[in-house]
């Protein structure tokens, strides 16, 4: 059973994260008027923490689970991922593994606006 929860995050974490990615894209490709940004920027920000709760799944679900966040950046599916973000959502998502790691969740109002 455990196998199958790790392949079930694993699709989780893929189809994540292309959502979190297109947001994104259509965050800072478009021209928008002041409220649809908002919005496109909402829902960057909900693809994006849903991803981070699906990477957050994943890595509770290894065995060895990585103890820092060097071990945790040398996982080959940590690595692809890190190879699809755009560079200004690797400090993001750095910082958000680093948690992960530490098992500690950030707080809505500690979020990134």
């Amino acid at each position: 059973m455990k196998a199958n929860v790790r392949k079930e995050n694993l699709v989780i974490v893929n189809s994540t994260l292309a959502a979190t990615l297109k947001h994104w894209q259509s965050m800072s490709g478009a021209k928008q008027d002041e409220l649809e940004a908002e919005s496109t920027a909402n829902e960057f920000e909900a693809a994006f923490y849903t991803y981070i709760d699906a990477v957050r799944a994943w890595i509770h679900g290894l065995e060895p689970q990585p103890q820092t966040l060097e071990e945790a950046l040398e996982l080959p599916l940590v690595q692809q991922m890190v190879d699809q973000l755009p560079t200004p959502l690797y400090l993001n998502f750095e910082t958000e593994l680093e948690l992960i790691i530490e098992h500690k969740n950030r707080v809505d109002d500690e979020k990134y606006d």
